[in-house]
């Protein structure tokens, strides 16, 4: 079981699941949010997240009372000042995981571990936004974070070999997998996955299927879980567009412009599963 103190800034699904993730690992929580709705709402994913193991049997509701107790939540950076690892999971912006880092720097101990979530952008010029960029990494979980055992632990040329271990020490403790990557656009499961995601997109809009014909190809003839239109849907076209178009301007590759078919979507507000259309439609 962890000890110490997780600060996690964003409040969003990915913040309420890293949270549910480090109080069940036996961290205690403090997750900072914009509002108080926001808040409750990140709480909700963990109340939710436990419900199910409960239901399931895989918890005791007492268990799950004494996870949900170690979350608290704040509004305000100086509550973050005494937490040993700080993850930042807020929107896939530079500018404003700037200002994140910024904050976290003029209030979190010197010893504190900064990571970020993020998924594409460069873990380095974070770093460099602090006065410890040895102690600034990526702690990447994917969604959901519950469920997923992947944790990709992005380590930058600037970040010391301590500050490394402990965050792979830290998703060990959380039950999860780490893979160590390079600080490079995409890390590995993007930089893989997403030129598949836009291909399938692009197959999709010259018609050579259906889009379920698609997705059922994939599942039946590679196993996949998911077909990669119902995966894009999952995802969010707003945040797979947003990905593509970092790791084309990371890498110049045209296989990493997004497809036409997507940016029109996106355009339109079909969003997928998260606005109940998108490749696909969702009650």
């Amino acid at each position: 079981m962890g000890t110490g103190t997780v600060g996690i800034v964003g409040s969003g699904i990915m913040g309420g699941g890293i949270a549910d993730v480090a109080a069940s690992a036996g961290y205690d929580v403090i997750l900072k949010a914009r509002s108080e709705a926001s808040a409750r709402s990140a709480l909700a994913v963990v109340t939710k997240s436990l419900g199910r193991r409960v239901a399931k049997e895989k918890l005791t509701q007492v268990e799950a009372d004494q996870i949900g107790s170690r979350v608290a939540w704040t509004l305000e950076y100086a509550d973050l000042g005494e937490a040993d690892i700080v993850i930042e999971s807020v929107a896939e912006d530079m500018d404003i995981k700037r200002a994140v880092f910024a904050e976290l720097d003029k209030t979190c101990k010197p010893g504190a571990l900064l990571a970020t979530n993020t998924s594409t952008l460069s873990v380095t010029e974070l770093a460099l936004t602090t006065s410890r960029p040895t102690r600034v990494c990526g702690i990447h979980f994917f969604n959901p974070a519950n469920l997923m055992s992947l944790v990709e632990i992005v380590v930058p040329d600037i970040c010391d070999a301590e500050a490394a271990a402990e965050a792979t020490s830290f998703a060990t403790t959380c039950g999860k997998e780490p893979v160590s990557v390079k600080d490079r656009a995409g890390f590995v499961v993007n930089a893989l996955l997403f030129p598949y995601l836009n291909n399938a997109a692009r197959m999709a809009a010259a018609g050579t299927a259906s889009y379920e014909d698609i997705d059922t190809a994939m599942k039946g003839g590679c196993n996949f879980p998911m077909g990669p239109l119902a995966l894009l849907d999952l995802v969010g076209l707003d945040t797979s567009v947003s990905i593509l178009n970092t790791l084309h301007e990371a890498t110049g590759d045209a296989n990493f412009a997004p497809v036409p078919l997507l940016l029109e979507l996106v355009e339109a507000g079909h969003l997928g599963r998260k606005s109940g259309r998108g490749l696909f439609t969702y009650d």
